[in-house]
């Protein structure tokens, strides 16, 4: 006997009623907003050449390491679910078998935010009306397989379909964007934009980082080998992300420490980096610098600054070498903000026209640090409960530790931060439901009136994004 999927239209909403009808009123002002997605990981090339996705497996298992992480967990090999090698080979894996392995081991999501955005796209966007078991895997992958050769599941009529206003993938500063400027010039009115991620170029301990600078050299005419040279290179790959787009930069520091250094002593540095000299201190401080080089030049060109600090990136070697970057093997550390980010905000942190959005893994610095120093100063928003924190529990303690202190309007919305497309709208769902929740509350308790919290839901699902993003 199958067990019926009929995801529960008052999920997530809070158990007492009188709460859960004002969020079910909240809820039903904002569920069919448009999405804006200012940061996430999807292909471009998908809504550049908008082919058929080829099949479910491709679709939901391959891209998001959120799904092969945790059956990686339970000994699954990645191989079995046909997931690309860094080499750019693959396993000779049946799509249906990766698929039925899949299925087998679904019941490893329970209670997980994966759980919940996939079963609201098998409900919402696939129409399927049985749970996905072991005994439903084929019926699953006939039934997905099926829908994605019509035109109506190619990448950009989702994308309609989704109520997607634009969406941001991110870049490394060394790729020639070309998938963007097809969007551009073949005139489909869909806005898919880039974000400038520059770590393969400001990271000394990101791999082939003095290939990069050097390629870097080659893509721009600079003498990306002396500091003057180098950042002018930076300016101009900045400018070219620019003109496809790009609304933002997004930084990947291991840690969130700044620095202010002369100039004489970054052309110190930077000679001693290029050497292959520099031990891991000598690597922070020139990400350090960088980050405030960038804010500097945020400045003048307009982009949003972006920062991802407090994660051990890549943390399985053995994964790392055979499957390259990226495979769910990021795990958090404890992060401090309030030193780290001194040095930047000394110089940048009154400026007007500098913005700074700052996600962190680190719940505990959330009510110590990061609420009030987005409470203070004028370029600090937050941005959202992030990787392993964007989930209910982790998006309501974000909005209780926060706001008391940051209030609404000094975060950013949400951004979902996805490679997986189709779970696009199921996240951003989950984020609309616990805002409602959170706002639900605070009217019940008297804090907030109903039009209040009727405006705040509209904000925070919607208009911050746009306004954080300069969209």
């Amino acid at each position: 006997m199958t067990t019926p999927l009929a995801p529960h239209p008052d999920r997530l909403f809070p158990p007492e009623k009188a709460t859960r009808d004002i969020a079910r009123a909240l809820y039903q002002q904002v569920k069919d907003l448009p999405i804006i997605s200012p940061h996430g990981h999807t292909d471009p090339a998908w809504f550049a050449q908008n082919q058929a996705f080829n099949n479910a497996s491709e679709l939901f298992i391959q891209p998001d390491h959120y799904v092969f992480r945790m059956l990686y967990s339970q000994g699954v090999s990645l191989d079995a679910l046909g997931i690309p090698r860094a080499d750019g080979s693959q396993a000779d894996v049946d799509p249906r078998q990766s698929w039925r392995l899949f299925a087998q081991h679904y019941r490893l999501f329970r209670g997980t935010p994966s759980r919940q955005w996939l079963d609201h796209v098998f409900a919402e966007v696939f129409g399927l009306d049985v749970a996905l078991e072991p005994g439903t895997a084929d019926h699953y992958f006939d039934q997905i397989n099926a829908q994605l050769a019509t035109p109506a599941f190619r990448p950009r009529a989702l994308f309609e379909r989704f109520n997607i206003e634009v969406l941001a993938t991110t870049e490394s500063p060394l790729d020639d964007l070309q998938f963007h400027r097809d969007i551009i010039d073949s005139g489909w009115p869909g806005r898919v934009i880039t974000t400038f991620r520059p770590d393969p170029v400001v990271d000394p301990d990101y791999t082939g980082f003095l290939n990069n600078v050097q390629a870097l050299a080659d893509m721009t005419g600079e003498d990306t080998f002396s500091w003057t040279g180098y950042l002018a290179a930076l300016r101009q790959r900045r400018a070219f992300f620019k003109e496809h787009g790009a609304t933002a930069s997004d930084h990947g520091h291991p840690s969130a420490a700044t620095a202010d250094l002369s100039p004489f002593e970054c052309e110190k540095l930077f000679s001693k980096i290029l050497r292959g000299q520099n031990y891991s201190a000598d690597a922070e401080l020139f990400r350090a610098q960088l980050l405030t080089e960038m804010a500097a030049m945020s400045i003048d060109d307009g982009l949003v600054m972006q920062l991802h600090p407090g994660v051990f990136r890549n943390h399985n070697p053995s994964l790392l070498a055979q499957y390259g970057r990226d495979k769910g093997a990021d795990i958090p550390l404890a992060t401090e903000y309030v030193r780290a980010l001194q040095p930047l905000l000394n110089r940048f942190g009154n400026h007007p026209d500098f913005s700074l959005i700052v996600f962190t893994l680190d719940e505990t610095s959330y009510a110590r640090e990061l609420a009030p120093l987005a409470g203070h100063y004028p370029c600090l928003k937050l941005g959202p409960a992030w990787w392993f924190n964007d989930s209910p529990e982790g998006m309501r303690r974000f909005r209780q530790q926060t706001t008391e202190t940051a209030g609404f309007y000094n975060t950013v919305g949400f951004n979902d931060d996805t490679r997986a497309f189709m779970s696009i709208p199921a996240r951003h769902d989950v984020a609309r439901r616990m805002d409602c929740g959170f706002l639900a509350e605070l009217v019940a308790d008297h804090r907030l009136s109903e039009i209040e919290a009727a405006e705040l839901a509209i904000e925070l699902s919607y208009t911050l994004a746009k306004k954080a993003y300069r969209l």
